[in-house]
């Protein structure tokens, strides 16, 4: 949320180095005035359109005031970056310095790692353990083959962006990125490792992946941003390779520094017009019932049950005929 004064900011199709390179020239070019504005105007926003819950990552305190006031439940993962080893210390204390701030506020949340390519294996190891101990976790996970390419080979376009600026590049190991991500864990953790861990993008998932989580991961789940993808990898995730794995998928938007909406009925257009075949009634699972799972908030959230307030949606001008939303469909709540 703390990006949405970075609508309309970015080009688009850059691939994951060049978004690096315009996250670093235009995070900080709105005023923090602005940037607080901007993301309580997109979070009052997503509620009036149905949205009861939410995931975000945060680097900063700038949305704890607004969420602590939102009616909109929200869980915080304070993400870590450092790619240097003799950081990982200094870095880990500052986070855990944040989700403290965060807890005064009354905000749910921990710290996490943010992905292979941004953190030393120390850091992430580090990060991973404090978070966990909060019961979950969020990781960038496969977001591109740039990605793939620099944990696979150690080449590519985010491995020479990495190396163009003096920074160190993760171990080596030809094997996909989130069997790495998988290996840091089990440094510290038998398997199945606990804990809800989300994992972010998938664009780049394949079969040895999810078996790897599937085998060391005891509540994996696997967040899709479609719109995010194409905004700058113009690419999605293997949609039905995750179907026929029986996958926990969740929906999510990315941030507005990648994509041009933060709107949940955008996304499923999205996915109905790449994956035709996917039924709306199993896209809506991933949309409300996996991701109050996800949050541990399936208690009261997610669906229509004796007990639960989950809040009611209207989306409007479906196609009926073939159970799809269209780009006329809007969302509003009810509830």
């Amino acid at each position: 949320m703390e990006l949405s004064h970075l609508v309309g900011a970015f080009q688009q199709a850059t691939g994951m180095s060049g978004f690096i390179n315009q996250i670093n020239a235009l995070r900080n070019t709105v005023d923090k005035e602005g940037r607080i504005k901007a993301l309580e105007v997109q979070m009052e926003k997503m509620y009036r359109e149905g949205v009861s819950a939410m995931a975000d990552i945060s680097n900063c305190d700038e949305s704890f005031a607004c969420k602590s006031k939102s009616p909109m439940y929200t869980r915080t993962f304070f993400e870590l970056f450092g790619s240097e080893p003799k950081d990982a210390q200094e870095v880990l204390e500052s986070g855990i310095a944040l989700a403290k701030a965060a807890e005064e506020w009354g905000i749910d949340g921990a710290i996490t790692p943010h992905s292979c390519y941004t953190m030393s294996p120390q850091l992430l190891a580090k990060a991973a353990q404090e978070g966990l101990k909060s019961g979950f976790l969020s990781y960038h996970s496969q977001e591109s083959e740039e990605e793939e390419e620099l944990i696979i080979s150690g080449t590519g376009a985010l491995a020479e962006n990495y190396k163009g600026r003096g920074l160190s590049t993760p171990p080596v190991t030809g094997k996909p990125a989130l069997l790495y991500f998988i290996d840091r864990l089990l440094s510290f953790s038998e398997s199945p490792v606990q804990g809800n861990i989300l994992l972010v993008h998938n664009v780049a998932i394949n079969q040895e992946s999810i078996d790897y989580a599937k085998k060391h991961l005891a509540s994996p789940y696997f967040a899709i941003c479609p719109l995010s993808n194409i905004f700058i990898h113009r690419a999605l995730p293997p949609l039905d390779l995750m179907r026929n794995n029986g996958l926990k998928i969740c929906l999510g938007t990315d941030s507005l520094s990648s994509n041009t909406v933060l709107s949940i009925v955008k996304e499923i257009v999205c996915i109905h017009e790449n994956f035709p075949h996917i039924e709306l009634a199993e896209i809506l699972d991933w949309a409300c019932s996996n991701g109050a799972k996800m949050l541990g908030k399936d208690n009261i959230l997610g669906s229509f049950e004796p007990g639960k307030a989950p809040g009611v949606v209207l989306m409007d001008n479906i196609d009926w005929n073939n159970m799809k939303l269209t780009d006329k469909t809007t969302a509003r709540r009810l509830v």
